[in-house]
């Protein structure tokens, strides 16, 4: 293990921008913190419309379908015209509806109380892999990482995998990242990250500004 020259580049983007990482994250847990269930639904549902699609174009999704209150009480065609800045729009508006009725109990949401019950991390993302369609490790990640979650799991996407190769903490760009192919290499990122001293969820945002220039979710 060590620190390359690419290590040094985003090194000096993060002895800058390290502040600004912090407190994004911190806006990440304070969605938790004071956040109701339906918040929390929010953040979810946008991480079902991630895949192969930008993130923005998923929030503003999140955002349009918001209004009037759609998202909680919509149909799954009612929600198409909204996901056309979306990949999939006809199956993620499926699973959109398919995780409300899954958080759903009495006629209320419960997605923050529900989370509330799983008491660790691993226990959250496995629930999320295993019971909501749309959803794999990496989305699973990206969700909790949004709501606070985040220190000690990677969110594996394209261009964190990229950067990973770039960093020589992995040799390749994965064919098929499947379940056990991801918890490896997140583990490799993570003795990186240890070694770097640089926190996993910081790392994220260091190299997606990298990668795009702004600190989203």
């Amino acid at each position: 293990m060590k620190k390359n020259e690419y290590f040094k580049e985003i090194e000096k983007i993060y002895k800058e921008m390290a502040p600004h990482f912090k407190e994004r994250l911190k806006e990440f847990k304070n969605i938790w913190e004071s956040g109701s269930n339906k918040d929390i639904h929010l953040e979810l549902s946008f991480c079902i419309l991630t895949p192969q699609s930008k993130a923005l174009n998923a929030w503003q999704a999140i955002t349009n379908l918001k209004k009037d209150d759609l998202i909680y009480k919509g149909k799954a065609e009612e929600f198409v015209e909204f996901l056309n800045i979306v990949r999939f729009k006809n199956n993620k508006a499926k699973y959109l509806v398919e995780l409300r009725e899954q958080m759903t109990k009495n006629g209320k949401l419960i997605t923050k109380d529900f989370f509330k019950s799983l008491p660790t991390v691993s226990e959250k993302r496995d629930w999320i892999v295993k019971n909501i369609k749309g959803m794999s490790y990496k989305e699973a990640s990206h969700f909790l990482r949004n709501v606070g979650f985040g220190e000690n799991i990677a969110i594996l996407d394209r261009h964190i995998l990229k950067n990973l190769i770039k960093l020589e903490v992995i040799d390749e760009l994965p064919k098929t990242l499947t379940p056990k192919l991801y918890l490896e290499i997140e583990e490799k990122m993570r003795n990186y990250c240890e070694f770097v001293k640089i926190p996993m969820d910081e790392m994220d945002l260091l190299l997606w500004y990298k990668e795009a220039g702004v600190i989203f979710k």
